[in-house]
């Protein structure tokens, strides 16, 4: 049983429509602070990170790994940030942007725009999103349909463009608290689906693929929920959650 202790209803600190515990911290820190956290999948405590590190690279996906070595530490390859990126009717968006690989944008030139900067000043940095197929989970190109891939909007394919025209689109996602203190990431152009592994076989350097979601509803089921962890918090044992 999941014995982490838990806030009353009462105390729940609500952004936008989703509800956040006031007690994990995790949680608040990536969707309210924008701070890094590891993804920590429910059932045997792997975190996801990219396939590929590099920021030049933008056409690999996403694996679980059960083991943080140092050169995917060094790399931020186990840090993801949970970015804002507005709202679908009453839900807040957010787009899953990997702390591998980010690059600080140059300054612009003659004839180009500023990208944006953060309250401090400082240029937003480049990172490279979680994006979906545009077919997915199944569709008519073969296995890939229901990949996922890490990249910037403009270096992906044509497929994993968004297709209302806004390359966006297929990064954009629904992040749902689920019950039992994890997330749930739902991609938005495909509600019925969620973010969890091919056949639902959770094992080291698993694949990350987009899957049906049975459950019918945002939260998903416990074997595709992902404990947002800070890095400090990595030794806490959150897969014990069926023992």
């Amino acid at each position: 049983m999941y014995t982490q202790e838990r806030t009353a209803m009462s105390n729940l600190v609500v952004g936008g429509p989703v509800a956040v515990n006031s007690y994990d911290n995790a949680i608040v820190a990536a969707l309210v602070e924008n701070r890094p956290v590891m993804l920590v999948h429910a059932f045997n405590g792997g975190f996801l990170k990219p396939a590929e590190m590099k920021e030049s690279v933008h056409d690999k996906g996403v694996q679980l790994s059960t083991k943080l070595d140092t050169l995917t530490k060094e790399a931020q390859g186990h840090l993801w940030y949970i970015t804002p990126a507005g709202f679908f009717g009453q839900r807040p968006l957010y787009f899953i942007e990997s702390a591998a690989g980010q690059a600080t944008p140059k300054p612009p030139g003659v004839g180009q725009t500023d990208a944006g900067r953060g309250d401090d000043g400082v240029p937003k940095p480049q990172r490279r999103r979680i994006t979906v197929h545009q077919e997915a989970p199944t569709g008519t190109t073969g296995t890939t349909a229901d990949t996922v891939q890490v990249g910037l909007p403009d270096k992906v394919g044509d497929l994993w463009r968004g297709k209302n025209g806004a390359p966006e689109d297929t990064q954009l996602w629904v992040v749902t608290v689920t019950p039992w203190g994890g997330i749930t990431f739902v991609p938005i152009t495909h509600p019925d689906t969620i973010l969890g592994f091919k056949d639902h076989a959770v094992a080291a350097d698993s694949e990350v693929r987009v899957t049906y979601n049975w459950g019918g509803d945002f939260t998903g089921t416990v074997i595709n929920t992902f404990y947002p962890r800070l890095p400090n918090e990595w030794s806490v044992p959150y897969h014990h959650v069926f023992t």
